[in-house]
């Protein structure tokens, strides 16, 4: 006798029942999976063609950046900033709206946190600074979303194009006001004045681990528990699964777009507070990490879930600090990581061609 008829009967289920329900949990670990190792194969044989023993390059990538306690630190350190981007676009992607001006909305928050927490700290106690820097950020990112929410609303203007456009004028903007506005003429390199370290955030456990990674965790699961187990979170579904059905079902489309654009805005705004106040102190003119667009992928791998994207954030924190380390060992660029993330978005794409290919056959 098998065990799933025999697993079946104990929890009173029919055993087809039973079965239809492995195999569709067979389906959503393969494509978690599948995408993820196929990227890793396939950048197997890039690193043989650049003449780098894979296995050699991953074993070091992973103890360097998890099994080292300098790599580990630095890994949930730089999770931080990736978190809080990735909170912002799940609230965005669930809501059925495309927030690509990540990078434009992290980056002018970073340059006016940076700006404020040097300005303030001498007259404000610390935590009062911290905290208004903080509210002072995510507004940033939040203004800064309001055009395209504008032309969405007003116009019906596809929000990919103008959350681009907003992020590279972003991007600019934010070095103009480096240079012109907030740069530290005590500096041969333009930049902002610098938050001294014992003013930034506070270190958890002796480490260099800072307490942003405290915020983000956070943000990522209230975000997800709102998402998923609240009617404002349902509202926001609705209006990106079916627009027209939520104006029938009376919910204010227009009201729920900014919100959501707001949202998402202030939470990658609040993504460039936890960098600098965490992390840097100041920045520098022409710095971009870029972060936005690589965590695109991680929050679709994970499926708009929030633990899941806590993992894939971790997975890709690991992949950049362990690259980083093994530029410089091994010799393998710094970019073979963005190849590995092109990879994850080539087969996820891939898997989910397939996966939808295969309902439309048990469908028929």
């Amino acid at each position: 006798m098998s065990a799933a008829p025999e697993a079946a009967r104990s929890q009173g289920l029919p055993p087809t029942l039973m079965a239809g329900r492995g195999r569709a949990v067979a389906a959503a670990i393969a494509r978690f999976l599948l995408p993820i190792l196929l990227a890793l194969v396939v950048g197997a044989v890039i690193l043989l063609l650049l003449g780098t023993d894979p296995l050699a390059y991953y074993t070091y990538v992973i103890r360097r950046g998890l099994f080292s306690w300098l790599g580990i630190q630095a890994t949930v350190t730089r999770m931080a900033p990736l978190l809080m981007i990735a909170a912002g676009l799940i609230v965005a992607f669930r809501a059925g709206i495309w927030n690509l001006g990540a990078d434009g909305q992290f980056l002018l928050a970073a340059v006016i946190t940076a700006a404020l927490g040097p300005a303030l700290i001498g007259s404000l106690p610390d935590w009062l600074t911290i905290v208004i820097c903080f509210v002072v950020a995510g507004l940033v990112g939040a203004v800064w979303s309001l055009v395209p929410a504008f032309l969405k609303v007003r116009y019906g203007i596809n929000e990919i194009i103008s959350t681009l456009m907003m992020s590279f004028l972003g991007i600019s903007f934010a070095n103009v006001l480096i240079k012109l506005v907030f740069f530290d003429p005590g500096t041969t390199v333009p930049q902002t004045h610098t938050l001294p370290v014992e003013d930034r955030l506070p270190r958890l456990f002796g480490s260099t681990i800072h307490s942003g990674i405290l915020i983000a965790l956070a943000a990522v699961l209230i975000v997800h528990f709102v998402m998923t187990r609240t009617s404002f979170g349902l509202k926001l579904c609705v209006v990106g699964a079916n627009p027209r059905a939520a104006i029938h079902a009376g919910l204010n489309v227009g009201f729920l777009t900014y919100a959501t654009f707001a949202i998402s805005a202030g939470l990658v705004g609040l993504g460039g507070a936890v960098d600098i106040l965490g992390v840097w102190g100041s920045v520098r003119a022409d710095w971009n990490p870029s972060f936005g667009l690589l965590v695109v992928p991680l929050v679709f791998l994970a499926r708009f879930h929030g633990l899941a994207t806590i993992a894939f954030v971790m997975f890709f924190a690991v992949l950049q600090v362990g690259g980083e380390s093994a530029a410089v060992r091994l010799g393998v660029p710094t970019f073979y990581t963005l190849v590995l993330v092109a990879l994850l978005l080539i087969f996820l794409a891939l898997v989910e061609y397939l996966d939808y290919r295969r309902q439309v056959r048990t469908r028929s």
